[in-house]
């Protein structure tokens, strides 16, 4: 056979010059023959022989052998160290111009090339790129579009196959082809030709790549998109198969427009069919698509139009099915329930409905299982839940008097930030405006000392930050003595003081507001640890500093007159010069600001 070869590429050499196309074809015959038997091998060879330049003047449109040249290179560049020689050679413009072409077999061959050659290879897409021939082959698929005879179907999956290895995990070629309209096209192709597998095929790993950018999904919503891929999914018996509609749908579905279309094309009904087909299966790929059912279920529920349609004012046929699952042994449909119930409770009327029907018990039923060693991610979600649910007014009291702080309590020794961050939540929200709740906690010695510790957790900036905001609304909500005596034995005060340097507005405020009630209710028990913390000096900052909000300032200096009980930290105010810095203030443009700075210097000028 080598010497068969060798002998091809001698007279390939002489014909391809005199263009004799009988001679011509018998030579790519053989070439095809040998790149049938040995691939890799006659590549090389090809190669060497120095044959790859010669091609370039055979893809003429004219030549009755043009078809079998293109085939010969879609196979050479099938070797990935073939696909930069074929650049090298000049192959890619004639190709491209061969895209003219209305022969359809020359149409296939030159889609294959040229793919094969665009296959992970930065300089075939560049060379492609530049030659304009994405442009050519969209056109194409929208001409052909409709067309249903194999051989065209035939040429059409080429057509994507070509455009998927030109613009593949490439985002300027994949925005590129956004911009030249192939999304609407492949819709449509999706939609007529849903009977031929190979092509639907292509169609899903285009919209798999297309759809990781966030540019297409305007254009994906635009088109019945929804509709065509929920069609498909629901004609797919093979596991492989719904995988591929899966890995579509999830990033298409991040799309607030499209979680809606999604919605009212059915596919949630096939979700919860999914659910129950394979919730008591073992079996791997069972298990893996349960989880990608329910989390799709979960991630359709964040959308706040597709959410509502699905409560049906918590009456909908979805709504209970998803409620069904949080008693499930199931820990993936407990963590999905749980996460649902959280999507739901995102506006006051469906949470004081779900409350008012026994949610929290259910609630905390799923939080009991997990209690001792239990499932990191469906604490954190049923406590997400139970934090969204409190925040109306009026269920705080509903779910204190079921009990949730107890429950929630019990997660106080978790080792886990995400559960103590939403324990953390859920408990403040549980006590806003909740005076006798804010006391019962607030004197709860193991849980302030727990939040004194958590303060300290610079590694999770969230759980920091939550365990302050906490500390502060016991003190705010209870306006109790013993609250602060409680806070202040566990060392919590220099907490709230760093807590008044926040770069959150919010919390600043939250802090200083909390100083506030300590100084004017426990200012005696409070003044060594409020005066090791450099508290004085602080608001000294706050209030020189022109970037602090109007309220920071109002406060600070309600909190500065309430320090003048204290001697010790009397005199340190004193010794700040304050009054400087509060004179100013009095032509602030915030009225209230300017009537506390008048009241303060007052305060100041008196006392001093």
């Amino acid at each position: 056979m080598a010497d068969n070869l060798s002998d091809t590429l001698k007279r390939l050499k002489i014909t391809a010059v005199d263009r004799t196309d009988d001679s011509l074809e018998g030579c790519l015959d053989c070439l095809l023959q040998a790149l049938a038997q040995n691939s890799m091998e006659t590549s090389e060879k090809i190669q060497g022989s120095g044959i790859l330049q010669l091609f370039a003047s055979l893809l003429v449109p004219q030549s009755s052998c043009t078809a079998k040249v293109a085939n010969i290179i879609a196979e050479i560049a099938k070797n990935e160290f073939m696909r930069i020689p074929c650049v090298d050679a000049g192959l890619i413009s004639p190709l491209v111009q061969l895209l003219n072409s209305k022969d359809q077999e020359v149409l296939l061959q030159t889609g294959r090339a040229l793919g094969n050659i665009c296959y992970d290879s930065h300089e075939g897409r560049s060379a492609v790129d530049q030659a304009g021939g994405a442009q050519i082959v969209i056109d194409h698929l929208r001409s052909l579009c409709s067309k249903t005879d194999p051989a065209n179907e035939k040429l059409l999956t080429v057509f994507c196959g070509m455009l998927m290895n030109y613009s593949n995990e490439n985002d300027s070629l994949q925005a590129q082809l956004i911009n030249m309209g192939v999304i609407p096209t492949l819709v449509k192709l999706l939609g007529i030709h849903c009977q031929n597998a190979a092509l639907t095929e292509m169609c899903l790993v285009a919209f798999g790549n297309l759809a990781e950018l966030e540019s297409s999904k305007e254009q994906f919503a635009s088109t019945n998109i929804a509709e065509e891929l929920v069609k498909l999914f629901k004609k797919q018996i093979d596991h492989d198969k719904r995988e591929m509609v899966f890995e579509v749908l999830a990033p298409l579905a991040e799309n607030d427009a499209i979680k809606l279309q999604l919605v009212e094309a059915g596919l949630v009904e096939c979700l919860l069919e999914i659910v129950q087909q394979k919730v008591d299966s073992d079996k791997e790929e069972d298990i893996a698509e349960l989880k990608t059912a329910s989390d799709l279920m979960v991630l359709l529920l964040l959308g706040d139009e597709s959410m509502q349609k699905l409560f049906e004012g918590g009456k909908g046929n979805v709504f209970q099915r998803v409620l069904s699952w949080i008693p499930s042994n199931n820990h993936q449909l407990q963590l999905a329930g749980a996460l649902a119930i959280a999507n739901f409770a995102r506006n006051d009327g469906n949470c004081i409905h779900m409350v008012d029907n026994g949610i929290v018990e259910k609630l905390m039923d799923l939080l009991d299982r997990h209690v001792e060693d239990g499932n990191v991610t469906v604490q954190h979600a049923a406590l997400s839940a139970l934090r969204n649910l409190a925040i109306p007014v009026i269920n705080k009291a509903k779910m204190l008097s079921a009990g949730v702080t107890e429950a929630v309590l019990k997660f106080l020794k978790s080792e886990m930030p995400p559960v103590q961050f939403k324990l953390l939540g859920t408990l403040r929200m549980l006590i806003d405006a909740q005076a006798e709740a804010a006391e019962q906690l607030g004197t709860n010695v193991k849980l302030v000392e727990r939040l004194v510790e958590w303060c300290e957790a610079k590694d999770h900036a969230g759980v920091m930050g939550e365990s302050n905001r906490l500390l502060s609304a016991l003190i705010r909500h209870s306006k109790s003595k013993d609250v602060i005596k409680t806070i202040v034995q566990s060392g919590g005060i220099k907490h709230l003081v760093t807590m008044a340097t926040s770069e959150h507005v919010i919390m600043q405020n939250e802090a200083l507001v909390a100083l506030a009630l300590i100084a004017a209710l426990e200012l005696g028990t409070a003044e060594k640890d409020l005066e090791s913390a450099k508290l004085v000096q602080i608001l000294h900052t706050l209030l020189a500093d022109e970037r602090s909000a109007p309220e920071i300032k109002y406060n600070s200096m309600v909190l500065i007159c309430a320090l003048m009980g204290s001697e010790s930290l009397h005199k340190e105010v004193q010794d700040l010069a304050f009054l400087d810095v509060v004179s100013k203030l009095r032509s602030h443009e915030n009225k209230s600001v300017a009537q506390q700075a008048s009241l303060t210097e007052q305060r100041l000028a008196v006392e001093s």
